[in-house]
């Protein structure tokens, strides 16, 4: 299992399937090569001072240490945000938690921005 480090490769994996929970969100991507699984850690600003920040960090890579790789699906980039609830949930859970969200079927979201969602433009519908 790789570490992910460049913003772009986080940024891919933005745009893909996310789980929620309490203490983070699981975000993943199906990549098209045959590498390992690479995961990456980001907790934002709003969470907390940088001490805070890199407590919930470290929990975060604490939960993937103690998880079985088997769980992880091949050929995928991972991203856990962390949320602020990292700092304060039993350790346990939060593993339950990250153990639940690798099995779940994953909410895809697509990101489209500038764009609303709604009916298509009428230059695009087909006669009737």
């Amino acid at each position: 299992m790789d570490r992910l480090r460049q913003r772009a490769d986080f940024l891919a994996v933005a745009n893909g399937a996310r789980v929620n929970s309490p203490a983070f969100v699981l975000q993943s991507r199906r990549r098209d090569d045959f590498g390992p699984v690479r995961i990456g850690f980001t907790v934002t600003k709003k969470n907390g001072n940088a001490p805070e920040r890199n407590r919930i960090r470290r929990r975060l890579r604490e939960l993937v240490k103690r998880l079985d790789p088997v769980s992880m699906q091949p050929h995928h980039d991972y991203v856990l945000v962390g949320r602020r609830d990292a700092l304060s949930r039993d350790f346990a859970t939060m593993l339950d938690d990250l153990r639940i969200a690798f099995t779940k079927p994953a909410r895809h979201t697509a990101k489209t921005r500038g764009q609303r969602p709604g009916p298509a433009p009428a230059a695009s519908r087909k006669p009737d």
